[in-house]
C-alpha cells in the first residue's frame, strides 16, 4: 500500500457515524444540527432539574459557584449529546423526513 492510501484510511477512522450521515445528505445537515442542539438542551434541562432536587447539602454549592455549575452542566450536556445519542435527534429527523 502506498503512503497516501494509509493516510486516507487512517483519517476515515476518526469520523463518527453522525459525521458520515452529514456527508451523505447535505440538505439534512441543518435539520440534524438543530435536532442535536435540541437533544443537548433536553439533557441540560434534565441535569439542571436533577441538580435542583438537592438530595444533600453540598458545602461547595454557593451562590458564587452557581454560574460555573451552569456552564459546566451546559458543556457536559453538549458532550453527552455529541458522544452518545438518546434517540431524540433521530426521532426528530425521522418525523421531519416523512413525506
Amino acid at each position: 500500500m502506498s503512503q497516501d492510501t494509509l493516510s486516507i484510511n487512517a483519517g476515515l477512522i476518526n469520523f463518527t457515524p453522525r459525521q458520515i450521515d452529514k456527508k451523505k445528505n447535505p440538505e439534512d445537515a441543518d435539520l440534524r444540527a438543530v435536532a442535536e442542539q435540541f437533544e443537548a438542551m433536553f439533557v441540560y434541562e434534565m441535569m439542571k432539574s436533577s441538580r435542583a432536587a438537592k438530595l444533600f447539602d453540598d458545602p461547595l454549592n454557593t451562590s458564587a459557584s452557581e454560574p460555573f455549575l451552569e456552564m459546566m452542566d451546559r458543556e457536559i450536556s453538549q458532550k453527552v449529546s455529541d458522544k452518545s445519542s438518546l434517540g431524540i435527534a433521530e426521532a426528530i429527523l425521522s418525523q421531519f423526513n416523512r413525506k
